[in-house]
């Protein structure tokens, strides 16, 4: 509809003189630069859980008008929410594809003048409760021209582009059913914050490593540390050496001088280096660590034992510590409750940068994990440089405005049509051979994933564009034969060398369309090519790690969330169902024998095979039978546990058939959802409406069922069994429990600021509960203990670990403090002991810091926000 303007520039809306059905380059920028787009929420009620309304509001403060009637323009929006309407206001809507909306003008369409606006409604799937669902970067295209984006949207400030969320109808997913979630506000924030709180000394909060270790006891005095003490090692560990001399130096201003133990350091003080490899009975990575005042004992069970020994020494320092440090007199003995302590990272979706990777790796070693689950495939991107197929990165690495596909992905997830934008980019061979180094000295496997056979379309289309090259090479080439037979052997040479990859069947006609709203994104699994190509760059990767002087171990193979109907109009694979001999009579087998191929193409390479829970299900209940796969490990993350759904003990199913499991879940440990239930809080919310630090330290690994809390509409689980109707199974092969991991999966994190902020510090609690087994765990939990675990646990964030990671250039994300007037006393609170907050009572034109209760008026506005330094503040909330 068109809001009602000055009777001028509705006339100016129909006169002829504006009806063009071109424009120039100079008035489509001018359009996008000077018009605004705004997207709202107006109801996510009307049609109970299944879908909400909205619009996208065109303010034309331009002085170019759009014409009335069909023209060549379109407008490019990115939704994540496919839109169902497909015609409104003399507009049409169409999905392209993924999260890509066009509109388009017909007949009917009234113009747009130059000071009028334009409010386009629309209804589209399931619901929107925060900001970061809208993404960025909409553009106007017209004729031939170049694209131009919306100025106002070309920003990661939401405020920019969205209209606020303010009614309860867009603050809340649905009213049927209810939508139970207590959203988030400063007395909400210090409620919660008071329950939790258990009084921590400054000292003890010092003291407290993370992980916390399995035995210490701290003895009376310290110990001085600085340039002057000594380090004498096994020559064995020198590259744990290295790594230690290099964190003494630049986070403590540290010189230490290290020597071999051959060479006899005298009457310094020292610290000793050594491996045992019987101590605790020969578990790996197990360490003891003693510290005088004189001297520093480390003994690991391996080198990796040594290395967290460091870890935990390192972890005893103050922050902001420079040339000498007093640490505690002690004696420890600690090993892991997991040997799998991981985090995966996706920036398939959205890459962040090279630093980001190692950023990650270097904290990541620091709190004592070991594995990083690197999903560099995605539908959005390619993030590998993969020598002999350019067009993985050259097409699969960029998106852009090209609905050819031949020289980048279509835009998806707010990057807009130009390959400068948001998430493009990749890593060259060289750094990822860098990178594999700098975990490897770290004690850090890197777990490449390549997904398939669904969300693969960054590798079809990289294919594919390399098929079209070939085949035009060929051409060309055919056309400068002498003669018709030379012309004809040359076009046989070229398609087989095309095809030689190739991973969709150019007569495949099956529709489908995925979670994501892909049509095309799922590899033709019939094809031989396909398993040339999972061969071809699983070879490629094997050199890079032995180059880097590491075995490539474990390649995750992805498996999940396969459109239903793929495959289905393949002619390759309707003749492969004709087939009586191969044990593929129609589509439901055709997963198996993907899988079954992969990990036999694995096998013979040495390395084990990872997938994701729904990948190796033949149903909600039934894994592949495992005797099918020769391989010795076969690892399953296990993450949909969303109670209700009822697969919350795939877990155990398939620890019990024999799989290794990774456990994953989405409820505690997907670090994409946000912080807390607040529309300005970055991140999708579909296993749960919010996971803050405190849900994932408080996640129970020897207890899946243990954790059931709420169910998606925030309604607490009382009877699980009840809920799901029908028997938990037990777990009856723990041993193949092989440890847990975070996830971060980035399709509203563009940049490295926010896939930092999403991990830190929540990573810390799946560090924490990886490597150690807390008291308070069991078949429920023990909710005093927990309390003054947590208590502790949080302090040492608040008082240190946030300093410490800001020092390395990890932009965390700070909590927004809690805060309540009571009885004219302003009290304010966060949920990690001894970090700073203020308050401003002049809508934050000055900030002071609060130390205490503070006389106020009840019905003054105050704002709050958490302090780290100048840099760094948490987003402001207000009382009143």
């Amino acid at each position: 509809m068109i809001l009602k303007k000055p009777l001028f520039a509705t006339l100016l809306a129909v006169l002829p003189f504006i009806a063009q059905a071109e424009f120039s380059q100079t008035q489509v920028n001018s359009f996008a630069k000077g018009t605004q787009l705004l997207f709202s929420v107006e109801d996510n009620f009307h049609n109970k859980d299944a879908g909400f309304l909205g619009a996208i509001t065109l303010k034309n403060e331009s002085d170019v008008s759009l014409p009335a009637g069909e023209s060549d323009w379109h407008i490019y929006i990115h939704s994540v929410r496919k839109i169902a309407t497909e015609h409104v206001a003399g507009l049409n809507i169409e999905h392209v594809n993924g999260d890509l909306h066009r509109i388009t003008p017909s007949s009917s369409f009234k113009g747009l003048a130059a000071g009028a606006d334009l409010i386009i409604p629309f209804d589209a799937q399931v619901w929107v409760v925060a900001y970061s669902d809208f993404m960025p970067r909409a553009f106007f295209v017209a004729g031939e021209n170049k694209p131009a984006i919306f100025a106002n949207t070309d920003s990661e400030d939401f405020a920019q582009f969205v209209a606020p969320f303010e009614r309860e109808n867009q603050l809340r997913r649905y009213n049927q059913p209810q939508d139970l979630t207590v959203l988030a506000n400063a007395s909400v924030r210090y409620q919660r914050n008071q329950q939790n709180q258990v009084k921590v000394s400054k000292d003890d909060a010092i003291k407290r490593i993370i992980p916390q270790p399995q035995n210490v006891e701290f003895n009376r005095g310290t110990a001085k540390l600085d340039s002057s003490w000594k380090v004498s090692f096994q020559g064995r560990l020198k590259h744990e050496v290295m790594v230690f001399m290099q964190d003494l130096q630049d986070d403590y201003g540290m010189s230490l001088n290290a020597q071999p133990d051959h060479i006899n350091v005298g009457n310094n003080k020292v610290i000793t280096l050594s491996v045992n490899p019987q101590l605790n009975a020969g578990k790996s990575e197990s360490y003891s660590l003693e510290i005088d005042d004189d001297k520093i004992n480390i003994i690991g069970s391996d080198n990796a034992g040594v290395f967290y020994a460091m870890q935990s020494l390192l972890n005893l320092f103050p922050a902001a510590s420079q040339g000498s440090v007093e640490v505690p007199q002690l004696e420890m003995t600690d090993s892991p409750r997991y040997s799998w302590r991981g985090m995966h990272y996706d920036n398939g979706r959205n890459f962040h940068g090279k630093d980001a990777m190692f950023k990650l790796v270097e904290q990541m070693a620091r709190y004592k994990m070991n594995k990083l689950h690197w999903h560099f495939s995605e539908d959005e991107g390619w993030r590998l440089e993969i020598p002999g197929l350019p067009e993985l990165t050259e097409i699969g690495g960029y998106r852009c405005f090209d609905l050819q596909e031949r020289e980048c992905l279509l835009t998806q997830l707010g990057t807009g049509p130009f390959k400068s934008g948001s998430g493009n980019g990749f890593l060259t061979r060289s750094e990822f051979v860098e990178l594999l180094k700098f975990a490897k000295d770290r004690h850090i496997q890197i777990i490449p994933e390549i997904e398939g056979p669904g969300h693969a379309r960054a590798s079809i289309k990289a294919m594919q564009a390399r098929y079209h090259n070939l085949i035009e090479q060929a051409e060309k080439s055919a056309a400068n034969r002498l003669t018709d037979q030379s012309a004809d052997k040359e076009r046989i040479v070229g398609l087989a060398h095309a095809r030689q990859y190739l991973l969709s069947d150019p007569q495949d006609t099956s529709e489908y369309m995925t979670v994501q709203n892909y049509t095309d994104n799922s590899i033709n699994v019939c094809m031989d090519s396909t398993y040339a190509f999972l061969d071809k760059v699983t070879y490629e990767l094997q050199q890079m790690y032995r180059e880097a002087g590491v075995q490539l171990n474990n390649l995750h193979i992805g498996g999940d969330e396969v459109g239903v109907g793929s495959w289905l109009g393949s002619p390759i694979c309707q003749a492969m169902f004709a087939d009586p001999n191969n044990g593929v009579a129609g589509a439901a087998d055709l997963k198996p024998y993907f899988t079954q191929r992969v990990a036999q193409l694995l096998e013979k390479r040495g390395i084990s095979p990872g997938i994701w829970e729904d990948g190796i299900m033949y149903d909600k209940t039934n894994p592949f039978k495992r005797d099918e796969f020769a391989n010795d490990t076969f690892t399953v993350n296990a993450w949909d546990n969303i109670w209700e759904w009822g697969v919350a003990d795939r877990a155990y199913r398939l620890a019990n058939a024999g799989y290794q499991v990774v456990l994953s879940h989405g409820t505690h440990l997907y670090f994409d959802h946000p912080y807390e239930a607040s529309p300005e809080e970055r991140g999708y919310y579909w296993a749960t409406r919010y996971i803050d630090t405190h849900k994932a330290f408080s996640y129970m690994p020897d207890n899946v069922y243990a954790n059931a809390d709420y169910t998606r509409t925030r309604e607490p689980i009382v009877n699980l069994e009840a809920l799901v109707g029908r028997p938990l199974p037990a777990l009856k092969k723990p041993e193949n429990i092989l440890g847990m991991q975070g996830q971060v999966w980035s399709e509203t994190i563009r940049t490295e600021e926010q896939v930092l902020a999403m991990i830190f510090p929540r990573v810390l609690a799946v560090a924490e509960r990886a490597w150690h087994k807390a008291d308070w765990e069991g078949d429920s939990l023990n909710q005093k203990q927990h309390a003054q675990d947590w208590a502790q646990f949080a302090a040492a964030i608040g008082l240190k670990e946030l300093k410490k990671l800001a020092a390395n250039g990890i932009h965390t994300h700070l909590p927004v403090p809690g805060g309540v007037i009571m009885q004219g006393q302003l009290k304010v609170n966060t949920p990690f002991a001894f970090l700073a907050t203020q308050y401003s009572v002049d809508e934050g034109k000055s900030w002071q810091f609060y130390e205490g209760p503070i006389s106020v008026a009840e019905g003054q506005r105050i704002a709050l926000r958490s302090y780290l330094n100048d840099q760094r503040t948490s987003r402001i909330t207000y009382i009143n």
